[in-house]
């Protein structure tokens, strides 16, 4: 039940007085959701303009999920969709677009049994295919993380200072083209996708990088989790549904047409993105006054831009900082290996045709979904209420999103005769393992919210490079070793992956760091 708000009467002549504008004061008194929310007069914005206000936008947070601010949650997660469906595009068509038949097996079919083909033969009359080795599919498969090293770290800089809004539009414009030209380029040969994918990669990592830069300005404290929760859950949708009918889309129409239709969805969302989206809520065009005065009092307390400078020195001795950037570089080792090779695992090992992969990974990701929305919702609903500190939340979330998928991944090697409890481990994994998103891989914004554009390009440094390397070891591995190629990937992931919790659970913090204020300067 909602708690009826309060009025303080307003001056004479229908006016709102608009002197307390000059004080420090914020009309709106800043309050988590669940509690009473009580209004003093809003300001009149318009000078000499009566202004009317309805109740919803008197106290827009009790408007919940029809405010603006979750639209925007909403268009981000489109952006995300779109992101990493073209991301997982090609580890779908990879089974249907290699001639398997010029190759002793499938990439480790499990020794003694039977291994099922990896593309239907109707593949030949639809597409062409290709004599790429397991090697050339592991290069392929990790060149979109080569070059993506490259571009966080200016792209969060800028979008810090200039704003948000057209990289991320441009750069998902330009993702989905490339997106559109991959079949061209896989016709070219091998190099040429690889040079296309690298390029694809940046492009992506500019919209990853540059989303966060949003936030600063928008995600009001005590919403900041379910905010970016509810963006990032988009990146889960767009493998969900990636894997869910790209399986389909290869034997039915061919591989190449999920390369078109994805792309096309994604130039679709660039489109959408421009007139929407806005890096300021004061700029806004179609925000009511009362979630613009929200917004801006619930931040009011935060520092400003910093300008083109940046305290480079206190950041290297940041140990709390060296916790975030080691954990990114650690976990996002095993989640691109699960990304790349989560189709093909359940290929090869379990035995299911293409679809039927493709079927089951996406239930996995369905798991993987609802437990990132939850999650969110969870973290925020313990900072509000007070029962965690934000430090304990960052941590036990980040202990939760590590040490469970772990101990799946361990038992997966003695289970994998079993296709219903491999299945079952996986769901538990890939629901635990967002927990993350709620734990160490947010917390820069509660260290240094001024710099979150830089910060999170630099993070994305550590998890492209991470990347890069561990989705190249893993194809090695997996094509060494038939039998145990599976088991030394996964122990070898858990063993740097606890590493970093470790190092984390040492070093992390959620308060806002010295160097992270505005008295502390030192120029870049």
């Amino acid at each position: 039940m909602i708690p009826r708000r309060l009025r303080s009467p307003s001056p004479p002549g229908g006016q709102v007085s608009t002197s307390h504008l000059q004080s420090n004061t914020c009309p709106v008194s800043v309050s988590p959701p669940h509690t009473h929310c009580s209004l003093l007069p809003l300001p009149d914005l318009g000078k000499g303009e009566e202004k009317h206000h309805d109740d919803d936008s008197l106290c827009p947070f009790i408007s919940g999920f029809c405010s603006v601010r979750h639209g925007l949650a909403v268009i981000l997660h489109l952006c995300n969709f779109s992101i990493n469906s073209q991301k997982m595009s090609l580890s779908i068509a990879m089974p249907a677009m290699v001639n398997d038949t010029a190759w002793p097996s499938p990439l480790n079919a499990t020794a003694g049994r039977p291994s099922r083909l990896l593309c239907p033969v109707d593949y030949t009359t639809r597409a062409p295919m290709y004599d790429w080795s397991p090697e050339i599919q592991g290069i392929i498969l990790s060149s979109i993380n080569y070059g993506s090293f490259l571009a966080p770290i200016p792209t969060g800089y800028i979008a810090g200072i200039f704003g948000a809004k057209y990289l991320v539009g441009v750069s998902l414009l330009l993702s989905s083209i490339l997106a559109l030209l991959v079949p061209l380029a896989a016709d070219a040969g091998a190099v040429s996708l690889i040079i296309l994918r690298i390029a694809q990669g940046i492009a992506q990592v500019m919209v990853l990088t540059s989303e966060y830069s949003i936030w600063v300005k928008w995600a009001p404290p005590l919403e900041k989790n379910q905010l970016i929760n509810t963006a990032l859950s988009g990146e889960l949708t767009g493998s969900f549904i990636t894997l869910l009918i790209g399986g389909f889309l290869c034997q039915t129409k061919g591989w190449p047409s999920i390369f078109y239709i994805f792309g096309g969805i994604g130039c679709a969302c660039s489109f959408l993105w421009f007139p929407l989206v806005y890096d300021d809520p004061t700029n806004h065009p179609f925000i009511s006054t009362g979630e613009k005065e929200y917004i801006v009092c619930s931040l009011a307390q935060q520092d400003s831009s910093p300008g083109w400078s940046l305290p480079i020195k206190a950041m290297m001795k940041s140990l709390p900082l060296w916790g975030i950037l080691v954990f990114y570089f650690t976990e996002f080792w095993i989640i691109s290996i699960l990304m790349a090779y989560m189709p093909t695992y359940i290929n090869s090992v379990l035995q299911a045709n293409l679809r039927d992969s493709g079927i089951l990974s996406a239930l996995l990701l369905a798991v993987a979904f609802i437990s990132s929305i939850l999650g969110g919702l969870l973290a925020d609903f313990l900072h509000s209420r007070k029962i965690f500190r934000l430090v304990t939340i960052r941590k036990l979330s980040t202990a939760i999103g590590v040490l469970i998928p772990s101990v799946v991944l361990v038992s997966l090697h003695w289970v994998r005769s079993s296709v219903s409890t491999s299945m079952g481990l996986w769901a538990l994994s890939s629901s635990a393992t967002t927990f993350c998103q709620i734990g160490a891989l947010v917390n820069f914004l509660d260290i240094a919210p001024r710099y979150t554009g830089f910060l999170r390009g630099l993070s994305q440094v550590f998890a492209y490079v991470s990347g890069a390397i561990s989705s190249t070891v893993a194809g090695y591995l997996i094509s060494q070793d038939s039998e145990f190629g599976w088991r030394n990937v996964f122990l070898i992931s858990v063993s740097i992956n606890v590493s970093g919790l470790v190092f984390y659970l040492i070093f992390g913090q959620a308060n806002v760091q010295d160097w992270a204020t505005e008295q502390m300067f030192t120029q870049f």
